[in-house]
């Protein structure tokens, strides 16, 4: 039976030393500083008026009312889904009252649209200017090295990200080239920014990406843009649907104790 003999390849070990530490230590110091530059360019946020966030937390009061309706006696809800379904008609959460049925004002007139907008802009900034010039270095200087060989198998669908740049058919797929282990680091390197800079960092490549995508985060129903009146009347809504849903998860928990002892 005819063994299968593992592929060598006769190459300098200093590569190993010059290639993958430099590269690796360039990544993390960049993303440090990278973070930094980012907090420095942040500019503060300003102060909301009083009608604003008390147009937001009584629309959130709805939300959670609507989602938690479960959790509380059906009279209580009652009373409170009346009183809030009235007020989000009549417009007394909001922030502007003289603006109700008229369309929503243009972001880019908004200043806390445009800071909004220009702090991602300063983020993109941070983030693709340090990645060129590295990715320029790299081709520069390590174009076409393979520097590891990874001591576990792997499919050939790898083969395409582990030998960026080395144009080889008959290479085995464990083979790491310099420019996917830059590729490598830049997705990989998440759990030491977060030992160094805490979970909140600036560094992370995969959330700077995910924070463009979304970048209002978790507060994007109050983004630039919406309409604050049609978003009352629309949870006004849904609360009168859910309340022919409710249920409460209390009655009757004595009968059903009970029966689960028998």
């Amino acid at each position: 039976m005819a063994t299968v003999q593992a592929q060598t390849i006769l190459r300098d070990p200093q590569l190993f030393y010059w290639i993958l530490f430099p590269i690796t230590a360039v990544m993390i110091l960049t993303g440090v500083l990278r973070h930094y530059v980012t907090v420095l360019m942040q500019s503060d946020p300003k102060k909301q008026e009083l009608n604003a966030i008390s147009e937001q937390r009584n629309l959130l009061r709805g939300v959670n009312l609507r989602t938690n309706h479960n959790q509380i006696p059906l009279s209580s809800f009652i009373a409170r889904k009346n009183y809030l379904v009235a007020a989000y008609n009549r417009g007394d959460f909001l922030k502007d009252p003289e603006s109700k049925g008229k369309p929503p004002a243009n972001p880019m007139t908004d200043p806390a649209g445009m800071d909004q907008m220009m702090n991602m802009l300063k983020g993109n900034m941070a983030m693709m200017v340090p990645q060129t010039l590295i990715m320029g270095w790299i081709n520069a200087f390590f174009s076409g090295f393979v520097i590891m060989k990874l001591p576990f198998p792997l499919t050939l669908r790898f083969k395409s990200m582990l030998q960026s740049g080395v144009a080889t058919r008959d290479l085995d797929v464990r083979w790491v080239s310099s420019l996917s282990w830059y590729f490598l680091n830049l997705f990989g390197l998440r759990s030491i920014f977060t030992f160094i800079l805490g979970n909140d960092n600036s560094a992370d490549q995969m959330a700077q990406q995910m924070q463009q995508m979304n970048p209002a985060g978790g507060n994007a129903m109050f983004a630039p843009g919406q309409d604050p009146n049609k978003m009352f009347l629309a949870e006004a809504e849904n609360l009168e649907v859910v309340g022919g849903q409710h249920e409460w998860v209390l009655d009757g928990v004595v009968d059903r104790l009970l029966k689960s002892r028998v």
